[in-house]
């Protein structure tokens, strides 16, 4: 038992929030609120013009902390050394065109871009801008400049923009940058571009088998995991379509394309179609494995007597045939990622199960969870083990779905090096 005492507990991880000045500048407000509500100690620096859009008072309430803007403020303390010395991650969101050219060029004009320069942490901008202004010639090398440094620019979505105007440039939801953070945290380094120039598959949530219009045989996999895969892998640079069968609660991936899938059936399609040229298939969906044989075509009724017992039929394993139609030359992907949720039981341990699994699959990578017990479905961390069809046993740590996102995409880029 602790005392209570601040010197028996850890420190909170500390955490530079930037605000640059465009209309997006209210989702920072949200990322702020998750940040601290996840344990998170944040101090907010806006720009002078990120101020027109939320006032001081706002970030000071959800923080905690003063708001300082410019270099002459609190002298003594050297804020503007001090803040980027001491500061677990830096995030910038959102991260406007003017304000990654300055930090592109070394400018330290203000508090922020000033933190910018003294920050020896891992740092992520959020970019949020018209489309034009993310395709310019400018902007790209000013990007590319930053990502060459170690600076982790996230990739904006695809969307909305102010006015009547839609395209790239959105950014990215509050929960996807928080995610990010969490990521960035824990590995205490930036994010690789290791997957630049690659395409990538990623299946995600379960699959649906349905006995009539209303009711359906399904799982408790939320998507949560297929969807850090998706997330992580697009920031890492891939070109990544994912196959999402069931997650209308979920937040699309910023830069992702998004295949609604329902059945077995509709996902077996979906994933050889896809996967003919990619890189890699990551199967992390969670595929029934029985179907009713028969489907009502009309809601069956509850009446006085007992329902008659439902036959089921084995559905396709989809993780298994991708396998079998590569080999057989018919699909070209050269790396096949499989999943599997696994118990133990008295004669055999979970682990086991995985080796027998990767076995009959005949993937080069499986992933393996331990499930129930509020485990790996319907929550937001995992654990796990990597394994590999050349006998490597990579445990994972519990942690965030994006860390064992990214240890599988780490696998997938060392073993896609070697071809």
């Amino acid at each position: 038992m602790t005392s209570g005492r601040p010197e028996d507990r850890a420190a909170p991880p500390r955490v530079v929030l930037g605000v640059g000045g465009g209309i997006a500048a209210f989702k920072a407000c949200e990322v702020l609120r998750r940040l601290t509500e996840s344990g998170h100690d944040v101090r907010v620096v806006p720009t002078d013009a990120a101020l027109n859009f939320i006032g001081a008072a706002t970030f000071e309430a959800l923080s905690g902390h003063p708001v300082r803007t410019g270099v002459f403020s609190d002298v003594d303390e050297v804020l503007h050394v001090r803040l980027g010395q001491e500061a677990d991650l830096v995030v910038v969101a959102p991260a406007t065109a003017d304000l990654i050219a300055r930090a592109a060029h070394g400018r330290a004009d203000d508090l922020l871009t000033s933190t910018l320069l003294t920050a020896r942490c891992p740092v992520l901008l959020v970019p949020a801008m018209h489309t034009e202004m993310w395709e310019h010639p400018a902007t790209r090398d000013n990007v590319a400049l930053l990502r060459s440094r170690g600076v982790v620019v996230a990739e904006p979505d695809r969307g909305r923009l102010t006015g009547p105007d839609t395209g790239k440039g959105r950014m990215p939801e509050p929960p996807e940058i928080v995610d990010l953070a969490r990521l960035l945290l824990a590995e205490r380094t930036a994010l690789p571009r290791d997957l630049e120039g690659r395409r990538v598959v990623v299946s995600a949530g379960g699959t649906r088998e349905p006995l009539d219009p209303v009711r359906y045989l399904g799982n408790r996999s939320s998507g949560r995991q297929g969807y850090a895969l998706a997330r992580v892998a697009a920031h890492r640079g891939a070109e990544v379509e994912l196959l999402a069968a069931h997650t209308a609660d979920l937040v699309r991936p910023a830069g992702v394309e998004l295949v609604p899938v329902g059945s077995a059936a509709e996902l077996r399609d979906a994933v050889l179609t896809r996967a003919d040229g990619a890189d890699a298939v990551v199967m992390a969906a969670a595929v029934a494995d029985f179907r009713p044989v028969d489907r009502a075509e009309h809601k069956i009724k509850k009446t006085g007597a007992d329902p008659e017992p439902v036959a089921l039929t084995r559905n396709p394993d989809v993780l298994a045939e991708l396998v079998r139609t590569r080999d057989a030359g018919e699909v070209d992907v050269p790396l096949i990622v499989g999943f599997a949720a696994e118990t133990g039981d008295p004669d055999t341990s979970v682990l086991d199960h995985g080796r027998a699994k990767l076995a009959r699959k005949g993937c080069e990578l499986l992933v393996v969870n331990a499930v129930g017990d509020g485990r790996a479905f319907e929550v937001e961390d995992n654990a796990g083990w990597l394994l590999g069809d050349d006998g490597q046993v990579a445990p994972i740590p519990f942690g965030a779905k994006s860390l064992l996102a990214a240890t599988v995409w780490d696998a997938v880029s060392a073993r896609l090096g070697h071809q």
